[in-house]
């Protein structure tokens, strides 16, 4: 798992590991530029970017109010230190979290359609 997490974090190529996972910061290419696989085939979705708000909402929150009992900070340094720090976790961790969940489709052979029953 943490081989998984690091080449989707490196933005590897699930097939050839050639570092062609994204075109932007968050955005797939459209496929590899190296060995042709089609990354437009994978259902990634927005299911990470939904559980990474949700798990570190929750952290910045316990934080928040950790700081806020121990010092007593007014609301707005509260804003100028946690509004950046929830936006720079949450995009951090969707480059991995989507590419993590593109990785484990391929080497899963996931797709949709492709269900047990």
């Amino acid at each position: 798992m943490i081989e998984t997490a690091k080449a989707a974090a490196l933005g590897q190529c699930p097939r050839c590991d050639a570092p062609t996972l994204f075109d932007g910061f968050v955005k797939f290419a459209p496929r590899c530029r190296s060995c042709g696989l089609d990354y437009d085939g994978f259902n990634v979705g927005d299911g990470p970017a939904a559980f990474l708000t949700f798990v570190i909402g929750a952290f910045v929150v316990g934080l928040a109010l950790w700081l806020d009992a121990a010092v007593r900070h007014p609301f707005w340094v509260h804003a100028i230190i946690w509004i950046p720090v929830t936006f720079g976790l949450v995009f951090a961790g969707l480059r991995v979290a989507k590419g993590m969940l593109l990785h484990l489709e391929f080497r899963r052979r996931a797709g949709e359609g492709k269900g047990g029953s």
